[in-house]
């Protein structure tokens, strides 16, 4: 009996535990009162990487620069930039990093190719060292008189 109301009250703590879904870091007080300009933010501030955190959206991270940058990009929308306009700046403060999604550039390119280069290039020069490594057979030629009998005189143990 003791056994099972204990399960049942673990049961009801994971419950508890997982219905409170998704908990947002984005403070009352930062959210804007224009529902549009609002939803632009939350889509912005959703792909821009916690600089504390750097595993989570800069909307995720209870952090102090998390909220600075969340508040910068609503000033931003506000004062009538674009959403590519908050990018640019945001990234030309704080670097690429801050993207979640980084762009496609020539630097990203050259990063998640590296791997596979290196790649290509070790199992080349595998093949190359595997076919370096030939097994030398035995000379197919007879004994000359002089080695035969070097070699019946070994034989014999004299």
């Amino acid at each position: 009996m003791l056994l099972r109301s204990s399960l049942h009250l673990i049961a009801m703590c994971f419950l508890l535990l997982f219905a409170a879904g998704p908990s947002y870091a984005v403070n009352p007080d930062e959210i804007l009162s224009d529902k549009a300009l609002e939803e632009r933010a939350r889509n912005l501030s959703s792909g821009l990487r916690c600089l504390v955190c750097q595993n989570e959206s800069i909307d995720d991270s209870n952090a102090d620069l998390a909220r600075d940058l969340r508040i910068l990009v609503r000033e931003r929308l506000v004062s009538g930039d674009t959403d590519q306009e908050v990018l640019d700046f945001v990234v030309s403060r704080y670097g690429e990093f801050v993207l979640l999604k980084p762009r496609f550039t020539t630097r990203t390119l050259i990063l998640w190719s590296t791997p596979v280069v290196l790649l290509i290039i070790g199992a080349f020069a595998l093949l190359v060292l595997y076919r370096k490594r030939t097994i030398v057979a035995p000379s197919e030629q007879p004994l000359s008189e002089e080695e035969q009998n070097n070699l019946n005189k070994i034989m014999k143990g004299n």
